[in-house]
């Protein structure tokens, strides 16, 4: 099993030889287990980032950790909010305490590369969080050697992806919630989970510069998905993980100063 990006394929000898020998790059997939319309299932955020992230350690020598299932709280204007059932979410300073654990405990095992890739919008702040935190005892602990990407795969989206995906304009990152990008690229990933004839057809949704607590539930499509999705397919799909895995991978090797070669050798 040496060969696997997986790490909890490998048993403890393998993954302290890799470790220590490779220096891999360990990536965590950080998602979140929320409704993403009738659609889709409710495992999105942690199967989209688990997919590209193993596809890309492949490219680079790395090792994926199990992904975090569970996120921070979904919120109106990006995920349709709380109240839709089967969105099960954390407290942030819980997901902030598990992101420290997680990385101070693989820091001790020897790990100085992590790249935490989020695949829910709301994770963001939580995962900084935890990641601060975390380099700061560690620095008190005398370790003070790591680097630490924090990835929102997103936001590899190039001007030709969003051509190919959206031809007749962008919505925007949080109303694309359940759209045409995650449902294309969940088709393309995992087409056993897509529904493709409850697909729903709801126009965008409308939300005020402001937010209203309690939520006013009035203004979120019923569906759960915040724009339609009619427009995706598994083509569309297929052309975006392309994109994402190779955009990513050339990131990760820039930023960690990896060449094709000695990533070539880490991953055979």
């Amino acid at each position: 099993m040496v060969g696997t990006v997986w790490l909890n394929e490998l048993d403890w000898t393998e993954y302290e030889t890799r470790v220590h020998s490779d220096a891999p790059v360990v990536m965590l997939p950080v998602g979140s287990l929320e409704q993403h319309g009738p659609h889709l299932p409710l495992c999105c955020d942690t199967v989209i980032p688990e997919q590209i992230s193993a596809r890309v350690a492949a490219n680079i020598g790395g090792l994926v950790a199990p992904a975090i299932a569970y996120g921070y709280k979904s919120q109106p204007k990006s995920g349709g909010g709380e109240h839709f059932p089967g969105t099960t979410s954390l407290d942030g300073a819980t997901l902030t305490a598990t992101v420290r654990d997680l990385i101070r405990q693989m820091a001790h095992d020897g790990v100085r590369r992590f790249a935490l890739f989020e695949g829910h919008y709301e994770n963001a702040m939580f995962c900084i969080e935890g990641i601060d935190l975390a380099l700061r005892e560690l620095r008190g602990e005398g370790i003070d050697d790591l680097k630490i990407l924090r990835v929102d795969y997103w936001d590899f989206t190039t001007p030709a992806m969003y051509d190919k995906a959206f031809p007749d304009g962008f919505p925007g990152w949080p109303l694309e919630h359940a759209g045409v990008m995650e449902t294309s690229v969940m088709w393309a990933l995992r087409p056993e989970l897509v529904k493709i004839d409850r697909i729903p057809d709801n126009p965008p949704a409308e939300f005020p510069p402001y937010d209203t607590y309690p939520t006013d539930r009035s203004r979120i499509p019923s569906s759960g998905a915040l724009s339609s999705a009619k427009a995706a397919s598994r083509e569309k799909g297929e052309f975006l993980v392309e994109g994402y895995v190779r955009e990513i991978t050339a990131g990760l090797r820039e930023a960690f100063g990896i060449d094709e070669q000695s990533s070539r050798s880490a991953a055979e």
